[in-house]
């Protein structure tokens, strides 16, 4: 991937050997600025520290893990950029995982074992295809919605739902 070398990464994994696995799949893509970090608590004291493009996030880690890290990124007060791209690794591909990371506002998910595609796919999507971000009661963060599905019959909450389509939602109630 070419134009990555001004991109800022911070890598968060409690685990030493992933990060220097992951930190070498970035370098080969010309990924120079890379954070690295062991928990989610000294990657928000590093989200302070440095301007960051980009966060790679482990799951599973002591004492914050990346899913109470995502929420504080996009929910805190004090966040230093709530619309941070974040992209999930885990070895845990379970729908409950997926779930509760993409409702923390994950931009992206990787399973490990990761591979140099799967990552740089993640990256891709993050870069060249931004979701719009989504503020509610209860979230903020990436569009949950990938797709408009054909057909849908469920409620139209959106401000970019079409008018008509609310109002036969309304009545169909």
């Amino acid at each position: 991937m070419a134009g990555l070398q001004s991109v800022n990464v911070l890598l968060v994994d409690d685990n030493q050997h992933m990060r220097t696995i992951t930190s070498a799949i970035l370098q080969s893509a010309g990924i120079r600025n890379i954070y690295e970090v062991a928990d989610g608590a000294a990657a928000l004291d590093s989200l302070r520290e440095h301007n960051v493009d980009l966060a790679i996030v482990d799951f599973n880690m002591f004492p914050l893990d990346g899913v109470e890290f995502t929420r504080l990124v996009r929910n805190s007060p004090d966040s230093a950029n709530p619309y941070l791209p974040v992209i999930m690794m885990t070895g845990h591909s379970e729908r409950t995982r997926v779930t509760e990371a993409r409702d923390a506002g994950v931009n992206e998910f990787v399973v490990k074992p990761i591979t140099a595609k799967a990552v740089f796919d993640r990256i891709k999507a993050v870069i060249l295809r931004p979701r719009p971000f989504v503020k509610t009661e209860g979230y903020f963060g990436p569009d949950r919605r990938r797709v408009k599905t054909p057909g849908y019959r469920g409620p139209l909450r959106r401000s970019d739902d079409p008018k008509a389509d609310q109002d036969a939602a309304a009545l169909q109630a």
